[in-house]
């Protein structure tokens, strides 16, 4: 048969591309211990959505309008979901299952286009959507409002130091914590701590709420709350770098115990990713790369402030811990996805996850600034050039440290690099053979060989790794 015009073989560039790109985007499950949770269900579930539908539609009460939006706004979110299982890419993950990582994709790209209907309303729309969503919220009020900040900083005590351990402190600790799991690097999650003060600092004349007191700031902020925080979340990834990997079936399992502590790791990471973000022979691309993943950071964490102060909502207010929670989740598999991009000269792409959620980052500046006129009017233009200058300064200070870590203990890691740069190629390699067929069955790199061979260290090198990655 002639082969179809327009048509072309693939090339062996090409196909380590969709593999690199898959790799990210799409990770599929290699050892499958469950086969019940992995098989295809696809009648099942439209057996089932259909049923549901037939049921709300006609033996539910619809005198009433209100509760008919309600009901169908709830309806819309899980049918989208149903299909985002369907239909969405698994993103870097898979545990503790695939479907999970494409649920969240769909709640956040649901984030995404509710952002983009709130951009093309009015104030009064607005307005009317929120006290539809919370009736209460028309007697909410700005915490800067009714609250001060930064009085009688000469005055510490201990009650007035204990005073600001709640449970907001507790959730600053926590989040640091996570931020080290998904960030695995002490120089930049020590830069995007003294960043944010920093940040607090230029933006304070925008939100009251940033004026803190020298020792609340320096002491409680950064040391403890921060700084404890990033030392237990590295100090899990050392753990976890150090923990050896070996899934066996949950069916091979003879006892009770033994199947309970399988399930409960079945929500534990597949592998374990070293990570590096900044090397001596590091391009000044990647310098860029990290300098507006900073960026991008602050922004995130502003638009928390400015959408609460703007909207009138308190901190504690569903609208802001949700939003909170789900920025949070689908942050893990955008780190990912914008590392292996950053440092993978094989991937070209970002992944979609990290296309949506830096959509998302700007939506929410966007919308803070439309429907915030009357505060960013007050903006001085000399505290954000400042503000850009400085993360700038404080982002390249934090890169020429790793660099001279890299030089002055990175020795003693050369021949293990080089020892798994050799291992990468070859299991590169062994992929292209596979992909036309043709398998190498002598190479000890072969990825189901180190799986085998029960090393749990699943280390990446220019953040590629044949693994499911978590």
């Amino acid at each position: 048969m002639a082969p179809t015009l327009g048509s072309r073989t693939l090339s062996k560039d090409d196909i380590n591309y969709k593999l690199h790109f898959r790799m990210i985007n799409e990770q599929q499950v290699e050892d499958i211990t469950v086969e019940l949770f992995y098989k295809p269900h696809t009648i099942t579930l439209l057996t089932f959505t259909v049923l549901s539908l037939m049921y709300f539609a006609f033996t539910r009460d619809d005198t009433n309008p209100d509760s008919n939006l309600r009901v169908g706004l709830v309806l819309v979110v899980s049918f989208f979901l149903i299909i985002s299982v369907l239909a969405f890419p698994n993103g870097p993950f898979t545990r503790p299952h695939p479907v999970i990582w494409r649920m969240v994709f769909g709640l956040s790209v649901l984030y995404f286009l509710f952002l983009v209907l709130i951009i093309f309303l009015n104030w009064d729309q607005v307005k009317t959507v929120m006290y539809w969503l919370d009736p209460n919220l028309r007697y909410a009020t700005r915490e800067a409002d009714i609250m001060e900040y930064a009085v009688n900083c000469h005055v510490i005590t201990w009650e007035r130091i204990l005073s600001h351990f709640d449970i907001f402190a507790f959730g600053h600790f926590w989040g640091w914590g996570m931020k080290a799991l998904l960030i695995r690097s002490y120089g930049l999650c020590w830069t995007i701590s003294i960043t944010w003060e920093l940040t607090e600092l230029f933006f304070m004349h925008l939100l009251p709420n940033f004026a803190e007191c020298w020792w609340d700031q320096l002491i409680l902020d950064i040391l403890l709350c921060n700084g404890g925080g990033i030392w237990l979340g590295m100090t899990v990834c050392r753990f976890l770098e150090m923990r050896t990997y070996r899934w066996a079936s949950i069916k091979d399992i003879h006892t009770t115990t033994g199947k309970l502590k399988r399930a409960v790791l079945q929500f534990t990471p597949a592998s374990w990713t070293y990570v590096s973000w900044f090397g001596p022979k590091s391009s000044f691309q990647r310098v860029t790369g990290i300098y507006l993943f900073m960026i991008i950071w602050q922004l995130t964490e502003l638009n928390t402030f400015f959408l609460k102060h703007i909207f009138v909502f308190q901190a504690a207010h569903p609208l802001s811990w949700c939003r909170i929670l789900l920025v949070g989740i689908i942050t893990a598999p955008t780190v990912r996805q914008y590392y292996a991009y950053l440092t993978d000269t094989q991937c070209k792409r970002v992944g979609t996850q990290c296309w949506v959620f830096g959509a998302i980052a700007f939506l929410e500046a966007l919308a803070c600034v439309k429907f915030g006129q009357d505060l960013f009017s007050k903006t001085q233009a000399l505290y954000v050039v400042l503000w850009l200058i400085c993360v700038a300064f404080i982002t390249s200070l934090c890169l020429y440290g790793m660099v001279w870590y890299e030089h002055s203990h990175g020795s003693s890691m050369k021949s293990l690099s080089e020892c798994e740069d050799n291992c990468l190629n070859e299991s590169s390699g062994s992929i292209l053979d596979e992909h036309r067929g043709e398998k190498d069955p002598g190479s000890n790199c072969h990825p189901s060989r180190r799986r085998k061979g029960g090393s749990g260290k699943s280390k990446t090198v220019n953040g590629t790794s044949r693994e499911n990655q978590q």
